[in-house]
């Protein structure tokens, strides 16, 4: 029971300082989270020039999808990916690798991936005290293009959804950071994940979009959790079934992703050398 306190305690003063370091440069954290909704506008036009192509773009429709249903898509995938996204995670855990902070982690009594996503939590919780009124102001304007409130276990899984997103987007870039026990530069694998999550998690365009087999092996894969499906999910492309089904497949990969962040540590703390002061 002792223990169990001790653990809470240690999760709430990481979580509490680190809000705390998030606050202490809030005017360019939110300079920086309003500069993200500009793609947004990009995307709007594109599609809608995309759609009026070849006649009227509100009759047309492309592989299920109308051009309010894109409009809709996009800024659902801006949410996903604002709890997907960590920027900073994997270049900073493997600066961290390089330079010997790291070992503050092997003396003290706090676990290093404990500690990181506690650290992404409380970015998450600023970042959506800073971005929810942004957020509410781009789906009140674009309002025509949504559909209405889903039922209530459809809602329930998106929330679910992007709970699952948060936590495979941390979990791959950490794996990511920790390759840096073998690797001390991993910018390039960076870039390559990158370009590879742009398109596989949806955030280009729609997976259910893809050709068989392609589509159907890419679908396998977590990045799909990312982005498309939560934006999936209140765009109501899964019924109930197939909705309990994609999210018990998301935590499946959150165990699997969990479990190799493990063997990545134990390992290369095994083989590491602490360098700097």
């Amino acid at each position: 029971m002792r223990t169990l306190s001790s653990s809470l305690r240690i999760k709430w003063c990481i979580l509490r300082t680190s809000i705390e370091e998030r606050l202490v440069y809030r005017g360019d954290f939110a300079f920086a989270t309003l500069v993200r909704f500009l793609p947004i506008v990009t995307q709007v036009f594109l599609w809608g020039a995309i759609y009026q192509a070849s006649g009227p773009r509100d009759s047309k429709i492309i592989n299920g999808y109308t051009y309010g249903d894109m409009v809709a898509y996009s800024l659902l995938v801006m949410v996903g990916r604002a709890f997907s996204s960590m920027p900073g995670l994997t270049t900073g855990l493997a600066r961290d690798i390089r330079d010997g902070s790291i070992k503050k982690f092997l003396i003290q009594p706090i676990d290093l991936l404990d500690y990181l996503f506690w650290h992404r939590v409380a970015h998450k919780l600023v970042y959506y005290a800073v971005a929810f009124l942004p957020f509410a102001f781009v789906f009140w304007v674009c309002r025509e293009y949504l559909r209405g409130w889903p039922d209530l276990l459809t809602l329930t899984g998106w929330f679910v959804s992007l709970a699952i997103a948060f936590a495979i987007g941390f979990l791959i870039e950490s794996l990511m950071g920790l390759v840096a026990f073998w690797f001390l530069e991993v910018s390039s694998l960076v870039f390559v994940y990158m370009l590879l999550s742009y398109f596989l998690s949806g955030h280009m365009l729609p997976l259910d979009w893809l050709p068989e087999p392609f589509g159907d092996v890419i679908r396998l894969l977590p990045f799909k959790y990312l982005a498309f499906v939560p934006a999936a999910i209140l765009l109501e492309k899964y019924n109930h079934q197939q909705l309990g089904l994609e999210l018990s497949q998301g935590v499946l990969w959150i165990i699997a992703l969990w479990g190799m962040n493990r063997l990545a540590l134990t390992k290369g703390i095994q083989r590491y050398s602490a360098f700097g002061g």
